[in-house]
């Protein structure tokens, strides 16, 4: 089998561990051809476990899409015909535009492929809680046009929870849909979690990117709530800066509460380095106003920390209230502070609940589990592929 992934994430020559470690197991699937962006303003073209075809990182988001329209869609077709490439799987529905837009150009040379249309989080509305953005109308209108065009056009989709399956399933009703959670080198997490140290730790961990979806923000607000009270903890604030001018406003913040030798910015972080920083923390906080699944929080559960996080989107499932962490209401700064309180005044509890997040990873998640996933679409898919030919055929 040939599959293509098509998406916007970012890859270097040679690839860190936790995605060489990825791709080496998606290879077993078949052979693999993904199309992506480089790290830096020059094409990349290499092949390790998988052919790389990496385009030019561009410095706005907006540009980089319309990159990927252009040149995305040429290679995409062009590997359809030239490879024939049997499943381009679009990471998510606006990449799905792109792929479906090859495969009709590829169907009027005779090549065919399916569709597989990824969907890993609230593609409706999380972009505007992002980034401020002008025009919003006219960015509502294009995407819902790209989204209903993939979607429309989709062999099989793919969710990573129930709440993305929800949102889907609205706009494509008909379609057959697979669900299994995003990728993560789950070993290294279960393998750090193995080697917790006995002394409680004072460290309250964040983990994402630094938008205002995170809600960042009433975590700051939350932890100088309890800053005095518990003088020797501290925040962490792990991931990379996407949104600048959200992390100076939460510099300033930080500087107003007086918090500048409580709270670290921490960049992005390898698997490995991050599984460390979360063996070594008390509780990791996820509380976004909006998520598809919420991956750092199975991370976190793999190393015996236990989470609280914002009761939206597919958190609830990862989090059973009182048993292996905590939900909050998003924004609920109070609640998320004595959430944190009670961490720190019952260490034993604390533990106890970590046990239970890790023994509920261990339940749940697995590389077996990711990859079986991938097998059920590509066996709903090809064969969706090869009833349209037959039917082609007959005409």
């Amino acid at each position: 089998m040939k599959i293509c992934f098509l998406g916007g994430a970012r890859y270097n020559q040679p690839l860190d561990a936790t995605s060489a470690k990825k791709f080496r197991m998606l290879n077993t699937l078949g052979d693999l051809f993904i199309i992506g962006f480089s790290n830096e303003f020059k094409p990349r073209i290499f092949k390790e476990h998988a052919q790389f075809y990496l385009l030019p990182k561009m410095p706005f988001p907006a540009l980089r899409y319309v990159e990927l329209v252009v040149l995305g869609q040429m290679l995409t077709f062009w590997l359809i015909v030239r490879h024939q490439i049997q499943v381009v799987v679009a990471q998510s529905p606006y990449e799905g535009f792109v792929a479906a837009l090859a495969i009709k150009l590829a169907r009027w040379c005779g090549c065919k492929a399916a569709l597989v249309v990824e969907v890993h989080g609230d593609f409706e509305e999380s972009l505007f809680q992002y980034r401020k953005l002008r025009f919003r109308s006219l960015y509502r209108f294009l995407m819902r046009y790209a989204a209903h065009y993939s979607l429309e056009r989709a062999d099989v989709l793919r969710a990573i929870s129930n709440s993305t399956t929800e949102q889907v399933r609205r706009w494509a009703p008909q379609k057959t849909i697979i669900s299994f959670p995003t990728w993560t080198d789950i070993e290294t997490f279960f393998r750090s979690g193995a080697n917790r140290g006995n002394d409680f730790p004072n460290a309250i961990l964040f983990v994402g990117m630094v938008t205002p979806l995170k809600g960042i923000h009433y975590l700051i607000n939350a932890f100088s709530f309890i800053a005095e009270e518990f003088r020797r903890s501290q925040l962490l604030i792990i991931g990379k800066e996407e949104n600048v001018r959200y992390a100076e406003d939460l510099r300033q913040q930080i500087r107003k509460l007086g918090l500048e030798n409580r709270v670290r910015f921490i960049g992005h972080q390898s698997q490995a380095e991050l599984a460390f920083q979360m063996s070594e923390a008390a509780v990791l906080v996820l509380p976004s106003t909006s998520e598809g699944l919420g991956r750092v929080i199975i991370e976190a559960m793999a190393t015996a920390t236990p989470a609280i996080g914002s009761d939206v989107g597919g958190i609830p499932e990862l989090i059973s209230d009182g048993v292996n962490g905590f939900l909050i209401a998003p924004g609920d700064e109070q609640a998320l502070a004595e959430k944190l309180r009670w961490v720190f005044n019952n260490p034993d509890q604390t533990r106890e609940m970590g046990r239970s997040a890790r023994a509920f990873a261990k339940q749940t998640f697995s590389t077996e589990n990711y990859l079986k996933g991938y097998r059920q679409i590509f066996q709903i898919g090809l064969p969706t592929l090869e009833q349209g030919e037959h039917a082609a055929s007959t005409l």
